[in-house]
């Protein structure tokens, strides 16, 4: 079974390459991720000068990437086809591409092989510790964004799981809500983002409509004070909250003022139940 890499994985592997190209020094840089079992795709090129090496699909063991893949650890050679310790399985591709010094880095996601970064020169020259060390980095930048489109991915499952008929499962649906809020803003792919702050809209309006709560009308509340009054529902200090929104604690209090205000509340939990009430929070 064949895996289709997510629009958001492919701009978090596009940055990626970015950075790979900008902090190495090198030219040249493509990648991709799983796509099948012990199979990488090539689905981002930068630098390159044709369109060879995009879609080949890296199996495990083969070539630079596939070896590098096999043994998780990063891999150069200073000339591809000439290389005695790889197999050649790609050097048509790569001679195509014009291309001679290879590195690449396995990205590896909670112990999983989950993709391999590529960066390459056009001349035959041993790639010293600079390139392979901002290789790696962009590796494990990459690696953080996976994560996060993990755990986006897990919330969201949360959002669309029933629960009106399960009061219980509320406060889990409530703690996932502050989560996806906060993850939001962490996210690089505007798409991805707009489906996470929309499931959060569509808990928010659940709650709101569940038997029992009032259906009226509140105070327009700005993102961030939801962001920020999602975070404090949790049970978070101004400093935890600054923390996961990535803002100063003074900024934090500015927002809960504002929203508190706005919702006529005067502590911190009437300004949670009030948000609840009017469907700003679930």
């Amino acid at each position: 079974m064949q895996l289709e890499p997510a629009a958001g994985d492919s701009v978090d592997v596009r940055a990626a390459l970015s950075r790979l190209r900008r902090a190495s020094g090198l030219p040249v840089a493509f990648g991709g991720l799983l796509s099948g079992a012990g199979r990488y795709r090539i689905n981002e090129l930068a630098g390159t000068e044709t369109a060879v090496l995009h879609g080949l699909d890296i199996l495990q063991g083969n070539g630079l990437g596939g070896k590098a893949v096999a043994l998780s650890r990063p891999l150069a050679v200073t000339d591809y086809s000439a290389s005695s310790v790889i197999s050649h399985e790609y050097d048509a591709a790569v001679a195509a591409e014009g291309l001679r010094s290879v590195l690449a880095v396995p990205v590896i996601v909670r112990r999983r092989v989950r993709g391999v970064l590529y960066g390459a020169l056009r001349r035959p020259v041993r790639l010293g510790d600079r390139p392979l060390s901002a290789a790696v980095e962009a590796a494990r930048e990459l690696e953080q964004a996976l994560v996060l489109q993990d755990e986006a991915a897990r919330l969201l499952s949360l959002t669309r799981q029933p629960t009106a008929a399960e009061p219980a499962r509320w406060e889990e649906v409530r703690e996932a809500h502050g989560e996806l809020r906060a993850l939001a803003q962490r996210i690089a792919d505007p798409l991805l983002r707009r489906e996470m702050l929309a499931a959060c809209g569509r808990l928010a309006t659940a709650s709101a409509k569940r038997p029992g709560t009032e259906d009226r009308t509140g105070p327009a509340l700005s993102p961030r004070e939801v962001d920020v009054l999602a975070c404090v529902a949790s049970g978070a200090t101004n400093a935890v909250v600054a923390e996961r929104l990535g803002l100063r604690p003074e900024t934090v209090k500015s927002y809960l003022r504002s929203g508190m205000r706005k919702l006529g509340a005067h502590t911190r939990l009437q300004a949670v139940i009030a948000a609840r009430r009017v469907g700003a929070l679930p």
